[in-house]
């Protein structure tokens, strides 16, 4: 069953799958494959094979470095986008010229571990948080030159993006906030700079969430609230306005943050520990 299922998600335009794959092949190439180099240059076939269990991600960015270097390859996937897979699964044939296939193999395999790393961790955390109302969000610690792919992979393991960048929403937090005044001024001017933009503001105690409240926004994060503090939160906001939690967050605390009544909990972890997936491309058929 597909980690996504309950969702749709789409991979990012092609242009900026391509952009990736010019980077990683440019700094992994160089000026050639010198070991490549010594292969007879025939056509030849390999197979892809997942060594843990697994929620895939990341297709796009494997097909696209390999046809970057052999445009005839052909790619014959056993699994689609979003499949959780059992250890000892063999993703993926492929079918081209040998020397391709070696060297387009660690920079496809860097994506494909990366991703479905970023994508099985998510899945994890939206299976913890099951039957309540929370949603699982990320947050803009991402690996550098890398957010795209990353918060594409947060999709697919069923998890929500926050804000892509600085450009897309306002959020107000501690020094936002200090700078302006307060938090009803820092409000104020928000509105008035930006006001078609989601405006989100990040409180440290319920006083602050009580003005957050009375000024309006789109959603107040309630930052390293203890479960007594987070529970008189989510009772005064009343579902007036979206409670977002966050800091100090792990799969052994987030069920009962969840249960406490929250609308959604950003977790940096999510794509800054990053436990990558374990793959390898192997020349020659799949055993058996």
């Amino acid at each position: 069953m597909s980690a996504g299922a309950d969702r749709r998600f789409a991979p990012p335009p092609a242009e900026v799958v391509e952009a990736d794959v010019r980077r990683a092949l440019a700094e992994d190439l160089g000026g050639g494959d010198v070991t490549a180099a010594l292969l007879p240059d025939g056509p030849d076939s390999a197979y892809l094979l997942c060594k843990e269990d697994a929620v895939v991600c990341g297709r796009p960015w494997f097909d696209a470095c390999h046809r970057a270097l052999d445009p005839g390859v052909r790619i014959d996937w056993r699994v689609a986008e979003g499949d959780r897979v059992p250890a000892g699964t063999v993703l993926a044939t492929l079918r081209g010229r040998s020397r391709a296939l070696v060297s387009a193999e660690r920079s496809s395999l860097n994506f494909l571990q990366t991703l479905s790393g970023t994508a099985t961790t998510v899945a994890a955390h939206v299976e913890a948080v099951r039957g309540t109302r929370a949603r699982i969000l990320d947050t803009r610690k991402t690996l550098p030159g890398l957010r795209v792919a990353q918060k594409y992979a947060v999709r697919v393991g069923g998890g929500d993006n926050h804000r892509m960048g600085l450009y897309d929403a306002v959020m107000l937090k501690e020094n936002h906030v200090r700078a302006a005044g307060s938090i009803g001024k820092a409000i104020a001017a928000a509105r008035a700079s930006q006001p078609a933009l989601p405006l989100i503001v990040e409180v440290e105690t319920l006083g602050e969430l009580r003005e957050a409240l009375d000024a309006g926004c789109d959603r107040i994060l309630i930052d390293d609230f203890d479960a007594a503090d987070r529970r008189e939160a989510v009772r005064i906001a009343a579902g007036r306005i979206p409670l977002e939690a966050s800091g100090g967050v792990d799969l052994d605390s987030l069920r009962a943050i969840a249960a406490d009544g929250v609308d959604c909990i950003s977790i940096g972890g999510l794509t800054k520990h990053l436990h990558a997936i374990d793959l390898s491309l192997k020349l020659g058929p799949p055993p058996g």
